[in-house]
């Protein structure tokens, strides 16, 4: 069996608190789409994108595709990544996705979440159409030159089939509570 959630499977559901102070679980998307992305608040390939991410999501949230954001990270490993220093990132760059926390890591193994960013992808059943990266240099966005995300989006909202549904995530490890920060749970491995 694969680390990471298999294409085809449902999402698995979840009860976590949104930086708003609100708990959050799929039901409470109800769009036809829906995009889960593990993500944190230090990681540099994460803050190099979060401005690509950001256009992905104003481009499709009014087709139908909703956005949240899970931080899984131990602040126990890197205290940047603790919830009260979620609330001031969202305070201070007003992203346009909810952003979770994943306090006790269950969401994170549920979905098998390699890296940070890690993107999952849901079509109107709830089903896994895409997983992996946004772009293919996420640190340096400069360099981009593949946008598996939105070509996933496209060919999702097209009524498409997802031409390539499985890419590897580029970014972070999560961070594992008590465990070494470049640590990975060893059945844990590439997705292509």
């Amino acid at each position: 069996m694969s680390y990471t959630l298999p294409l085809g499977s449902k999402a698995p559901d979840f009860k976590l608190l949104g930086t708003d102070g609100k708990y959050y679980s799929l039901q409470d998307f109800t769009s036809d789409y829906l995009v889960i992305f593990f993500t944190c608040n230090h990681c540099p390939y994460v803050q190099n994108s979060d401005e690509v991410t950001r256009r992905t999501v104003e481009k499709f949230q009014e087709q139908g595709v909703s956005f949240v954001a899970i931080n899984s990270n131990s602040a126990n490993t890197y205290p940047e990544d603790s919830y009260e220093n979620m609330i001031k990132r969202m305070e201070e760059h007003r992203f346009p996705w909810v952003y979770l926390h994943d306090a006790d890591q269950d969401v994170a193994r549920e979905y098998g979440a390699l890296r940070t960013p890690h993107f999952f992808v849901f079509d109107k059943e709830r089903k896994l159409v895409y997983t992996g990266r946004a772009v293919d240099s996420p640190r340096q966005p400069e360099k981009i030159t593949t946008y598996d995300l939105e070509n996933a989006l496209e060919e999702l909202i097209a009524g498409k089939p997802i031409s390539t549904p499985l890419t590897n995530p580029i970014g972070c490890n999560v961070k594992w509570d008590g465990k070494p920060p470049h640590w990975m749970p060893p059945e844990a491995c590439d997705l292509v």
